[in-house]
Order: C-alpha cells, then structure tokens, then sequence
C-alpha cells in the first residue's frame, strides 16, 4: 500500500497549478497547438483554453502567449516566465514524490503503526544549516566522502557512512543540507593547521558572556557559519568584527541531510 497525493498550488483560494495542467504546458510547448496539446494530454479543445486562461489569470505574468495570424493561423507559445513555473515545479514534485515515498516507508495503515512518523517533522538544534550541491563522492569500505560546492563556489566536504549515502538517497547533482554544530566551528589563525574544511570569509558580528563569544562569518553566497569558542581559544587569533578569518570545521563533524 502507498500514500499518493496530488501536487497542487493555489493562489487566494483558487486552483493555479495541477498536475494535468503541467501536463498541458509541458504538451503545449511540445506541439506549439493548443489542440494539438489537448489532445495529447488528453483533455476537450474547450477545457485547454479554460485551464490556460485560469492560469493566465491568477498569474502575476502571462504564461501561454497565443500567436495570431499567418499562414497556419498562429500558434501557442509557453512565456519564459512559464518556462520558469515548468522547472520550478520540476524540483517541488521531486521532493514532494521523496516525502510520499518516505511517508509510505513510515506508514502502516492498516495495523495503525505509524513508526517514528514524528521524524517527518524533526527540527535539529544545530546552528549551522547550509545547502549545497553534491558535486562529487569517493566511496569506501564503510564511508564516503561527499564534495559540497556553496553557493560562494568554496568547497565543503562531508564524511558519512555508506548507509547514510543509502538512506538519503544522495547523488551527484543533488542539493543537499550540510549541517554543523557551531562547537565544531574552529576559528583558525594564520598558521593553523586544521585538518578538514577551511573556508575564507569575514566575521560580521561578535557576541560574548564571561567564558564564550558567538562569532558569525560570511562564508559569501548569503551564506553565515556561527561559531562558539572560548574567550581563550579567540584571544590569539585576534578575531575582530569586519576581519577576514579562515574557519576550520572537521568533515567529520559536517553531517548531511535532505
């Protein structure tokens, strides 16, 4: 048995983007022919121009130009802006079909057993959250290395276990979330030797008490790493506000989730 569901947007209440009607943008830019997509998906002549004037409608821009004129009468074109809609709802069904298939590995309807089904909505403590794209893995006998590139272009990489790979079903291409604790931070001097991650970036705020500081760094893309360290443990490097800093963070200590 398996947990299916429809992905569906609406905007103030009104159905925008169905299934179906994907299925006649993607027939549309195919054919060029609003019958012509109609009857590929298959659906009436009069319920394509509905769907695509609904859409057109509820839309902040146009998504389905019509053409008028020429020799074959014009032609149906899908805007950029719809283009766009098309590859955005791409990634939103990849994550919605993982989240079915997640839940359904979850889920026994029929005995009522619904395992650890609360871990759907699991928040962690951790700090710092990132996302990343995998661009490249080196398997082991029992971990992998996992090659992050941040949205700064700095790399970032991971060691999990080989099952952690398998469960998280984690591929080249893919974005994932890298997740560290800020204590695993390191704020590194100029002549640190820290094996593992070292990424460059500037320490926009400090924050201290009696025995620690807080010490947030733009890595670059938008992205921040926290770090908690002693008063001790920042005093020799000579860590400021607006100072450029090379923060160490062992692979190990960087974990991924999806």
């Amino acid at each position: 048995m398996e947990v299916t569901s429809p992905l569906t947007f609406e905007i103030s209440g009104e159905p925008f983007l169905l299934e179906k009607r994907i299925c006649l943008l993607h027939a549309i830019r195919e054919h060029g022919s609003i019958s012509k997509a109609a009857k590929a998906v298959p659906m009436s002549y009069k319920s394509a121009w509905e769907a695509v004037d609904a859409m057109n409608a509820l839309s902040p821009e146009p998504i389905v130009y019509r053409e008028t004129g020429g020799k074959d009468g014009g032609g149906t074109t899908i805007t950029a802006y719809g283009m766009q809609l098309l590859a955005n709802y791409a990634l939103l069904k990849e994550e919605h079909s993982r989240f079915l298939e997640r839940l359904t590995e979850l889920t026994d309807i029929q005995s009522g057993a619904f395992k650890t089904i609360g871990r759907l909505g699991l928040q962690i403590s951790a700090r710092n959250q990132i996302q990343a794209e995998v661009t490249a893995m080196e398997p082991g006998d029992v971990n992998t290395r996992v090659y992050l590139t941040l949205k700064s272009g700095q790399t970032l990489v991971s060691v999990i276990t080989e099952e952690a790979v398998e469960d998280l079903r984690i591929k080249t291409g893919q974005t994932v979330t890298a997740i560290c604790k800020s204590s695993n931070v390191n704020i590194l001097s100029a002549v640190g030797d820290e094996q593992g991650n070292r990424l460059e970036g500037r320490v926009i705020r400090i924050e201290k008490d009696r025995y620690n500081a807080k010490i947030t760094v733009d890595i670059g893309g938008h992205d921040t790493l926290v770090a908690v360290r002693s008063i001790e443990d920042i005093e020799p490097v000579g860590v400021c506000e607006g100072c450029r800093v090379t923060v160490g963070i062992r692979a190990n200590d960087v974990m991924l989730g999806r």
